[in-house]
Order: structure tokens, then C-alpha cells, then sequence
């Protein structure tokens, strides 16, 4: 008498995060012999570098944000979970995630956290209110929210200090996202809503950039920053460096200056791109490992990107901290595509041990200032100008995922760079104010689940 043979369980494999550490990982395993589950809190992948356009009414959600499940449906070996990762358990090999009132615990053989990280305000988390980030979809329809409804309250005010303030649109950081946004914002108002308004003239704006560093982008050094800087200028925006944001309100910001003196700046339209803070999941696995966490929740990693103890779990992206790598997309992309090579490794027999180094390929970074103009550093080469922007064009086309996006994105650049028109203007009240409301029901119900335990 035969007995049925049981059939081996497949290697099971759970990423944490859709961004780009989390999808690459994700596709660099698609043939690979195992079954993975993907578990993110969004059910888009975002591209995130094109998240100010969004914001500018350049470029639709759409285009920069695919459904993660479209984009994975052709591999097989994936399954997509929607939810919050609360919690990863390394010993008992689970995550538990949450959806609304659903937990769901995913067990897992190998795992990859690339769960990515979030805006910090360094402290002083009620900023936030008046201040929102650059990091999200939700972030960059609330900000095009309010930068267009500044104009429309400036048409409908006689008060000409209260038009200055609707008027006064301040970005804090000028790094990347800030430099990108400032310009934009500028050419918004000297280029696309020229014109438009019968009371104000949008030209008469104010753009303000304001970062505690001593020049504009510092990570590209001198002669790059220079030219960021003078650029900005001739777009009209007024770049303040050596100051730190003190104090935030609905009104405007209170401002430090490195020389002691202080001032407050009027402005209802305030933008914080200061800063990152990765996911608190960091902190979870350096209290579980005995990994150092930096101050911004990064986990300091083995050479293969793994956790002490741990060969079976890497952490990639913007939550691990390795030989001072930046958070760019380009660390992540490589992370991803390296932790999916060792675990196909892992399969074919080899000991974690054994394991080469991840070494990161840099491709050189870039950030463009408006039209026609953008800085890129490209090992010790330097680029300025057309012809760093054109080169910023390229390379952000070709990260695009999915060939409609590349199109619709193409026919929007054309629109807005050749022509003054923006395709993408709309707003509702609703995209303002409904992060600040669903903060306040959250703690309403916090609140009245812990008023009912102490009355149980």
C-alpha cells in the first residue's frame, strides 16, 4: 500500500512596503521559487521624486501613483495585502498587520522591510497642522488645495495685509522636494495663473525658502548650489539660509536667524520638506535585535543588509542606515534587487555567510528648478542648465512604471513646459481639511475608548 506524498511547502517570503524598495524586490523575484505577500498601507506604488508636480497641478495621481495590484498581476507568485504593519515578531516569524478593525498575521520565511519613512518636524510634530509634508498623495493634494485656494481667498480680500499673507507661500528645506517645489510654485504664479484674477495680480506673490543650512542644496556642494540658488532668484524666490523655523500657526511662522535675531513671516500656505523620519517598524527590530537606531529611526544593518542574528530578514531603503547612503531611490532600487538575489541564493544552497558585501552603485543625483533649468552630479562630473534638464526628463521617464504613465506624463510636460497651461488644477475643500479632521476623530475615538475602559 503507497502513501500519498505530501507536497513541500514553498519558501515564504513577506515585503513590507510598495515604494521602491519593496516593488523591485518584489518583480527581482517574480521566477524565483517562492511564494511572497506584499503588505502596504496604500494601494498604490508611488513615485515619489514627481510628487511636487502633483502638488503644482502638472501631473495627475495617476501617473505617478499605478495600483500596486496592476502592476504585479502578471506574476503569479505574489498575493497583495492592504494594511498597517503594527508589529513583526522575528522569533516567531509573523507580521501582523491592520485594516480598519481586521488583523491579519502573515507568517514568513524570509523577510524584506522596506516600509519606507515619513516627514519629520524634528520634534515639534504640531507643525504638521499648519505645515503639511511632501511624502504622500494625501500630502500633495492638500497642499495644491492650498495653494490655489490662497489665490482664490486673495481675489475675493480688500484687506491688503491679509491678501499680502494669502499671498506668501513658504517652503521649509531646500533640499530636492523644497528647490522643486518653490520654483514651481513661482512659475505657477508668474506663468500659468497670469492673467486669470480680475482683483490681484498672481506675479505679486511671495515665495519664500527657508532651510538652516548655509546654502541651497548642500548635498551637490558649491558651484551646483550656486546656480540652484541664482536660478531661484530670477524666478522671484526669496531664499533664506542660516534660519530655523521656531514656532508654526494658521497665520504664519516664526523664523531664527543664525546672527540671533528673530522675525515671523505672514503666510496661510506653509509646506514642510525639511527632514525624514523612517517608520517606527525600525525601532521594533533594533528593540528585537540589538541593532543600533539612529535619531531618524534608521536601523543600522550587517554589510548584507540584514539584522544581527537574523540572515533571513533585510532592511532596505530609506529604514536602513549603511555607510551614510542617502535616501534616494536609487539605494533603494539597488537594496531591493540585492536581498532578492540572496534569497535565491539561500534557495540554491548557499550560506549566508558566504555573502558579498551590497555595494551601491551611485548613478549621480539631480533636481530640477524650472523649466528648462536643473542641476545633476554625476560622479565629479557637474551639470547645469538645458542640458541637466533634459537630462532630469530621461531618467525620471524611464523610473516610471508602465508605458500609458510614461505618455500621459510626456503630452502633461509638453502642456506645461512648452505652454503655460496645467492640466491638473483642481482642488475641493475636502483635500484641505481632511487630514486635520481625520486626526480629530481619531483622537476623539481614542479618547472615548479610553474614557469607556476606565469607566469598565
Amino acid at each position: 500500500m503507497s502513501t500519498p506524498s505530501t507536497p513541500t511547502r514553498r519558501h515564504r517570503v513577506v515585503v513590507i512596503g510598495s515604494g521602491f524598495g519593496g516593488l523591485f524586490a518584489t518583480q527581482a523575484l517574480g521566477r524565483a521559487p517562492v511564494d511572497i505577500t506584499l503588505i502596504a498601507r496604500t494601494t498604490h506604488h508611488l513615485f515619489q521624486p514627481l510628487l511636487y508636480q502633483v502638488a503644482t497641478g502638472i501631473l495627475s495621481v495617476g501617473d505617478i501613483a499605478p495600483t500596486t495590484r496592476i502592476v504585479l498581476r502578471k506574476q503569479k507568485n505574489v498575493e497583495v495585502l492592504l494594511g498597517d504593519v503594527e508589529t513583526i515578531d522575528l522569533a516567531a516569524g509573523k507580521v501582523t498587520s491592520h485594516l480598519l478593525d481586521r488583523e491579519t498575521v502573515t507568517e514568513f520565511d524570509s523577510l524584506i522591510v522596506a516600509a519606507g519613512a515619513g516627514q519629520s518636524y524634528f520634534g515639534n510634530d504640531h507643525f504638521a497642522e499648519f505645515a503639511p509634508g511632501m511624502k504622500t498623495v494625501d500630502d500633495a493634494l492638500e497642499l495644491r488645495g492650498r495653494i490655489l485656494g490662497a489665490f482664490e481667498q486673495a481675489e475675493l480680500s480688500d484687506d491688503p495685509e491679509e491678501r499680502a499673507r494669502l499671498l506668501t507661500f513658504v517652503v521649509v528645506g531646500a533640499g530636492p522636494t523644497g528647490v522643486e517645489l518653490a520654483g514651481q510654485i513661482a512659475e505657477l504664479a508668474h506663468r500659468t495663473l497670469a492673467g486669470a484674477f480680475r482683483r490681484i495680480d498672481p506675479r505679486e506673490s511671495r515665495v519664500v525658502l527657508l532651510d538652516g543650512a548655509a546654502s541651497v542644496l548642500p548635498v551637490y556642494g558649491g558651484k551646483l548650489s550656486a546656480k540652484a540658488a541664482e536660478r531661484l532668484e530670477k524666478l522671484g524666490v526669496e531664499i533664506q539660509l542660516d534660519s530655523m523655523v521656531t514656532n508654526v500657526d494658521v497665520d504664519g511662522l516664526l523664523v531664527r536667524h543664525k546672527n540671533g535675531t528673530e522675525n515671523r513671516i505672514e503666510s496661510q500656505c506653509k509646506v514642510w520638506s525639511a527632514g525624514v523620519q523612517a517608520s517606527p517598524l525600525g525601532r521594533q527590530l533594533g528593540e528585537q535585535t540589538g541593532a543600533e537606531v539612529d535619531r531618524a529611526g534608521r536601523v543600522h544593518v550587517n554589510r548584507d543588509l540584514t539584522l544581527p542574528g537574523y540572515p533571513n530578514v533585510f532592511v532596505i531603503g530609506d529604514m536602513m542606515a549603511l555607510d551614510d547612503l542617502p535616501g534616494l531611490a536609487q539605494v533603494a532600487m539597488q537594496g531591493g534587487k540585492y536581498a532578492a538575489k540572496e534569497i535565491r541564493a539561500g534557495l540554491d544552497g548557499a550560506r549566508p555567510a558566504d555573502r558579498q558585501p551590497f555595494k551601491y552603485f551611485d548613478k549621480g543625483s539631480m533636481a530640477t528648478i524650472s523649466r528648462f533649468s536643473a542641476v545633476a552630479k554625476v560622479g565629479k562630473l557637474e551639470i547645469s542648465g538645458f542640458i541637466g534638464w533634459v537630462m532630469w526628463l530621461v531618467v525620471h521617464l524611464m523610473y516610471l512604471i508602465g508605458f500609458r504613465n510614461r505618455l500621459s506624463t510626456v503630452i502633461s510636460w509638453i502642456v506645461s513646459f512648452l505652454g503655460r497651461g496645467r492640466a491638473q488644477m483642481t482642488s475641493t475643500e475636502q483635500q484641505v481639511f481632511a487630514r486635520n479632521a481625520i486626526d480629530m476623530l481619531q483622537e476623539h475615538s481614542r479618547a472615548s475608548a479610553a474614557e469607556s475602559r476606565e469607566a469598565g
